[in-house]
């Protein structure tokens, strides 16, 4: 896990500049490989530093602590929705110490109810399809395994995930109208399918595979950046995180839904405090911050809020990503 999580990293920070070029939708704001590059760096470090992990060797608890430290630190959709696969995918896993064929239809499974249900409006043709394709490959195949938890088993189960997210990303340019008219396949797509390739690799100790992504509309190095010649996106984006009730959380989604969009509540971690309360991670784009600031402070008292206008890009520190490596 602290392979893929890792390989993931580098290969994000490798392609990031790839994404942000294709990324149009939700918005055109250009930022989906940086978000995802630094919301996978933050899983990723949680683990080297070794900080709050279990003794045990526990992959679903090792996946846990990443996936957690993910959300804390997630960027945009593109991040949000990656450290909600995360944290549901080491559900099924906890109180196990290695991975199986039949493991890993469940984690896949598990993740992408999750992510489609933490959005509040999920549409086809985004990173969303890409995890449920990968899941229902997986399961497919696992299905013909009669419960054979051999590394042979699971090769071929992580071989069909990609393949199947593979797929799932060339039909993303037919599911959306702006990538139909742009010509482009899904920016969190890509991702997405970058991440389960990394999976693959680290899990069998094979390379990655360097022609994955080989063919791709808007993908190929002498493609321009599509996002740039996209008119500047109004709003911003607030996210933040804050302790709520289980009401109060439905009340704010609801608030927020009348007067955002992309509204994304996951929640952080398992049980709830002396209060009842539970950690929720909170994600919308609205056109004024003010408005959602005050319903979400309405309801509590929010921490790590982040406020960013839609239509400048966050990029990285350079040399983050530039010493990530390079494998591509």
């Amino acid at each position: 896990m602290k392979r893929w999580l890792g390989k993931a990293e580098t290969a994000l920070g490798n392609h990031s500049d790839r994404l942000n070029a294709i990324n149009i939708f939700p918005v055109a704001d250009g930022d989906t490989g940086t978000n995802l590059y630094l919301t996978v760096r933050a899983a990723a470090r949680s683990l080297a530093a070794g900080t709050g992990q279990p003794a045990q060797v526990d992959v679903g608890a090792v996946l846990s602590t990443a996936g957690q430290a993910a959300l804390e630190e997630a960027r945009g959709n593109s991040g949000t929705l990656f450290s909600v696969f995360l944290c549901a995918a080491a559900e099924p896993l906890e109180g196990h110490t290695r991975l199986t064929s039949t493991l890993l239809a469940a984690a896949l499974n598990r993740a992408q109810i999750r992510a489609w249900s933490a959005l509040s409006d999920p549409v086809p043709g985004t990173m969303l399809s890409v995890m449920e394709a990968a899941a229902r490959a997986a399961a497919a195949v696992d299905a013909g395994q009669n419960g054979d938890d051999s590394n042979h088993a699971l090769g071929l189960a992580l071989d069909a995930a990609v393949e199947g997210a593979l797929a799932a990303v060339i039909q993303t340019e037919d599911q959306l109208d702006a990538l139909t008219t742009a010509h482009v396949v899904d920016a969190g797509g890509v991702g997405m399918l970058l991440i389960l390739d990394c999976l693959r690799s680290a899990v069998m100790g094979v390379e990655l595979q360097s022609e994955l992504l080989d063919g791709l509309h808007g993908y190929d190095v002498a493609d321009p950046h599509i996002h740039a010649d996209m008119p500047d996106d109004d709003g911003v984006e607030v996210m933040c995180t804050i302790n709520l009730s289980p009401l109060n959380a439905a009340t704010l989604r609801q608030r927020l839904d009348e007067i955002g969009e992309s509204v994304i509540m996951s929640q952080v971690g398992s049980g709830a405090d002396a209060g009842g309360n539970y950690r929720w991670r909170v994600h919308v784009h609205v056109p004024d911050p003010e408005p959602a600031v005050a319903i979400i402070r309405s309801l509590g008292e929010p921490s790590q809020i982040s406020i960013s206008e839609l239509a400048l890009p966050r990029e990285p520190d350079a040399s983050a990503v530039n010493t990530a490596g390079h494998e591509r």
